[in-house]
């Protein structure tokens, strides 16, 4: 894993219309994607949530199995833990929301798959760029805390900084929850 050089060609391509981007930005246990799923159920549906997260181990079940009893059957759920770009191509459409929860688990799986994460970002800001209707984008606020110890965790630590930045500046509305409370950024 190299240097970070993410490119700028998304910024050159013009902003869909008819679209409305929120980020929902929050540290572990904040509030982001309750705040996340509240945005989009005040919309009528269709709703359809794209969920990034992989359950390796049983906590991470219990985890996802809570998030989908919070959600009734009005939510169709896409699960795409790498391909996160197509997702929103094939899913975001004029007359409903789509939910992504969440970049941060999809980035660490792009990097712990080789993925570039230059090339996968850039083609995910164009998807965003490109989308048709409403799109609730929810991420893990992770540079507040102490620097890591490790190479890897370091690098994955940046490049959610930097992806989070991206997304924000395309965003029409930044939110940042903390202990449950949404404070508007933008």
């Amino acid at each position: 894993m190299g240097a970070l050089n993410f490119t700028d060609e998304f910024e050159k391509m013009p902003s869909e219309p008819n679209n409305h981007v929120t980020l929902v930005l929050g540290g572990a246990r904040s509030g982001k994607s309750k705040k996340a799923e509240s945005l989009v159920m005040a919309l009528p549906p269709p709703w359809i949530y794209v969920a990034t997260a992989q359950a390796f181990d049983d906590e991470m079940r219990e985890r996802l199995e809570a998030h989908k009893e919070r959600r009734d059957d009005r939510w169709a759920t896409v699960e795409e833990p790498l391909d996160l770009a197509q997702a929103v191509r094939d899913n975001c459409a004029d007359d409903g929301a789509l939910l992504v929860d969440c970049l941060t688990l999809w980035l660490s799986n792009v990097m712990l798959a080789g993925r570039s994460v230059e090339w996968e970002s850039d083609a995910l800001l164009a998807a965003i760029k490109e989308a048709r209707g409403t799109l609730v984008i929810v991420s893990n606020e992770v540079g507040l805390g102490i620097v890591p110890d490790n190479k890897l965790a370091r690098e994955f630590r940046d490049a959610q900084g930097l992806l989070n930045q991206r997304v924000a500046e395309i965003a029409d509305n930044v939110i940042l929850m903390a202990a449950g409370l949404p404070l508007t950024l933008k």
